[in-house]
């Protein structure tokens, strides 16, 4: 079964787009749902096995891809590299700003070359990337950037420097929007919630275990995200339906930022627990199917 797109076949055939932590997660479903619309999907990270084995599968889907190693942070290798990928097609129509990372540590605990790593990778990373590719393309051929943020609404507690690193992003987001949009350039942002990742495998089991049925708990729609329903946003602000838009950012989170605590409201299942599951290669993260199996999630 082919990638299920709620978009138009064809919506980006002939056209270029890259995608920076492309070869697991929610990168690796974005990318596939492009290629399945028709574009080439340049993928681009630190691991050549990860970013092998996501361009194969969207061969064998019967789309096109290629990539590229680079870390993010290195600004002489983004400028070479966004240049090869200029060489090799001639223009970049879409950036998909999605590598990052971060671990969970109180801020009193974050050492300064912790909190700076999470910052580079972050945001220092995802400026570079859109500063090459516009210097170099867009500012005269125009493109859309989408950058992926996190839901940072009122805070991230345990996940400080990944918060301020975000909220940077969004900052910067606005700011492109602005200085670009005469280049016919288009910039926005999504902030995904809580979402069945393949990242959820990157940290501690037992500390997940403990999380995520509250963290299922406190979303107003009473469930967490899939890989799909980002990817679904980001194509459509990529796309030309979304023309008109730019400097926004998009929460898909399931309301959980809305902050809806109150002694006067308990949360409770939700009726209407639909999903939109439309990557067909999407792979529960371990501990998510372990606790879905035991009820608790």
């Amino acid at each position: 079964m082919p990638y299920q797109s709620q978009l138009r076949p064809g919506s980006f055939a002939d056209q270029v787009h890259i995608v920076t932590g492309g070869g697991s997660g929610i990168g690796r479903c974005i990318a596939h749902e492009l290629a399945s619309l028709g574009a080439h999907v340049v993928l681009v990270g630190r691991t050549e096995e990860k970013l092998q084995r996501v361009s194969g599968e969207i061969r064998e889907d019967g789309g096109d891809s290629s990539y590229h190693c680079l870390d993010i942070r290195d600004e002489d290798g983004v400028r070479a590299t966004v240049g090869t990928i200029l060489r090799d097609h001639h223009r970049i129509h879409g950036l998909v700003n999605n590598a990052g990372g971060q671990f969970p540590s109180q801020l009193e605990q974050i050492s300064a070359r912790g909190f700076e790593a999470v910052v580079r990778s972050n945001l220092l990373g995802g400026f570079l990337m859109a500063r090459e590719v516009y210097t170099q393309s867009m500012k005269g051929d125009g493109g859309a950037i989408v950058n992926i943020t996190a839901d940072n609404a009122g805070g991230m507690p345990l996940m400080g420097h990944s918060g301020a690193a975000r909220a940077g992003m969004d900052n910067l987001t606005e700011t492109a929007a602005v200085e670009w949009a005469a280049s016919g350039v288009r910039v926005n942002a999504v902030a995904p919630g809580y979402v069945l990742s393949s990242g959820f495998d990157t940290y501690d089991p037992d500390f997940l275990r403990q999380l995520l049925p509250g963290f299922r708990d406190s979303i107003p729609l009473y469930r967490l995200g899939e890989e799909a329903e980002i990817s679904a946003a980001v194509c459509f602000l990529l796309s030309e339906a979304a023309s008109y838009i730019t400097g926004q950012t998009l929460r898909i989170d399931g309301g959980s930022s809305l902050k809806h605590h109150s002694p006067l409201w308990q949360p409770a299942p939700a009726r209407n627990r639909k999903r939109f599951e439309g990557f067909h290669r999407s792979v529960k993260p371990a501990v998510v199917t372990e606790l879905e199996a035991e009820g608790k999630l």
